[in-house]
């Protein structure tokens, strides 16, 4: 899997893993990301933006009780 804006796998990793924050809307970590892609002497598109649901997630079914 390697990404097209980078041959460096540091920076790929570090944009997968950026991606990630910016989903779950992690912003404090996005920004000590993108602070280690500006040591490595790279910038990140800004246009990333969270996705957001249409829908809330459903409940999850609870276990049954256990019997002993």
């Amino acid at each position: 899997m390697s990404d097209p804006e980078t041959q460096d796998p540091m920076v790929a990793a570090l944009l997968r893993e950026r991606a990630g924050y910016v989903n779950r809307g992690m912003g404090d970590r996005v920004t000590q990301v993108d602070e280690q892609l500006a040591l490595r002497g790279h910038t990140p598109a800004q246009e990333t933006a969270p996705v957001s649901r249409t829908a809330p997630p459903k409940n999850r079914r609870q276990r049954p009780p256990e019997t002993t």
